[in-house]
């Protein structure tokens, strides 16, 4: 297999520092200044991730998540956006002190993205198959003959039938579905340690969506590659995340297992995400419940938790003071200041595994408390 045309060593080919993960987020700032003011899109992101390991970013729009994931590749504009704090390395080296040339490198190749919307990143004037191969050409030194080669495969493998004639075809010759298996195939041409896939399912019906989630994972357990799930649906990370990152207004709000997200979860927050979930209960309609109001402007953020304006459990303290994260010794955390309380906790949704014994334990306390 032909290799990089320049004298640059691949980060994919070097070993990870003992003691490090595959790709280590520390306390990561990215603010935008406007004319408006200083945007605090990201404000504090921290976690880590190893190979085969697959984390799911949850939350509103305009929560962080994409500028999250565009500031990992290097694809922010600065000015306006300027990194105001943190880290990020991959296999040690940090991210944000590489030049444009080493991005270059990294971009599809170590780390690839799946975009929001197939039909805008791909080329509408070149064919698909060009498409697929430019990564192997750029990073693997493919001739045109052998990146079409390829790009055939690769359609193959995400599952597009009469893949040699459709390498021939344009974008608007594909379904919705479809171009996005192309996206895929293009984020997978080079077998990237990094897979981010930013809403890759939003656009999709419920059928295609199930299809495109299990070609991710069945892509990862053949290359063992990490992958960032990017969605405003817990739904969709329900199956395939070993851990979630759940956003709002910028910050991470609670991180943790799935099984911790789902089954313990302890930040008000993160509860109406699971309740508006939509049940399968077939006997009876009952109407979805919205999380009340809008998320806040990362210009003019509120004082204390920027939840607290929407949160129905919110006291003085919500208003006045920003909640520091409240950690389990498992690494489980909430940003909430009440993230400790078994009174509090009480509140968790019907869902919760502990739910129960959380009010049993809040009755116990408050009949002690009666008692004397």
């Amino acid at each position: 297999m032909a290799k990089h045309t320049h004298d640059y060593v691949d980060l994919k080919e070097q070993p990870i520092p003992e003691g490090s993960h595959l790709l280590e987020v520390d306390n990561l700032k990215m603010y935008f200044h406007t004319q408006d003011g200083i945007v605090h899109a990201v404000d504090g992101v921290s976690y880590t991730l190893d190979r085969g390991e697959t984390l799911g970013v949850v939350g509103e729009s305009g929560s962080g998540k994409s500028v999250t994931a565009m500031t990992l590749m290097g694809l922010i504009d600065m000015p306006p956006g300027k990194i105001e704090g943190g880290d990020a390395r991959y296999r040690g080296k940090s991210l944000l002190k590489m030049s444009e040339q080493e991005m270059q490198h990294i971009r599809g190749n170590d780390i690839a993205m799946i975009f929001q919307d197939p039909m805008t990143s791909l080329n509408p004037v070149y064919k698909i198959g060009r498409q697929v191969g430019e990564g192997l050409r750029l990073h693997r030194g493919y001739t045109k003959k052998q990146a079409l080669e390829r790009a055939v495969e690769l359609l193959d493998l995400v599952g597009i039938p009469n893949p040699e004639k459709r390498v021939n075809e344009y974008p608007h010759q594909f379904s919705g579905g479809m171009r996005q298996r192309v996206m895929i195939a293009m984020a997978l041409a080079c077998d990237p340690d990094i897979l981010i896939a930013d809403e890759p399912t939003t656009a999709l019906d419920v059928t295609i969506q199930a299809q495109i989630i299990e070609l991710m994972q069945e892509m990862q357990q053949k290359n063992g590659n990490a992958i960032i799930m990017i969605t405003h649906d817990l739904g969709v990370v329900a199956d395939m995340a070993d851990k979630i990152m759940v956003m709002y207004a910028g910050r991470p709000v609670e991180f943790g297992t799935a099984d911790e997200i789902f089954y313990d979860s302890r930040h008000p927050y993160t509860w109406g995400l699971i309740n508006s979930i939509p049940k399968q209960e077939t006997d009876e309609k009952k109407p979805l419940t919205p999380i009340a109001g809008n998320p806040p402007s990362l210009v003019n953020l509120p004082a204390g938790c920027p939840f607290a304006p929407r949160c129905p459990f919110a006291v003085d303290i919500c208003h006045e003071q920003l909640p520091e994260h409240v950690t389990t010794e498992t690494g489980h955390y909430s940003a909430c200041h009440f993230a400790d309380d078994p009174a509090f906790l009480k509140n968790a949704p019907a869902t919760s595994r502990t739910a129960g014994s959380r009010r049993a334990a809040a009755e116990a306390l408050a009949d002690t408390a009666k008692e004397a």
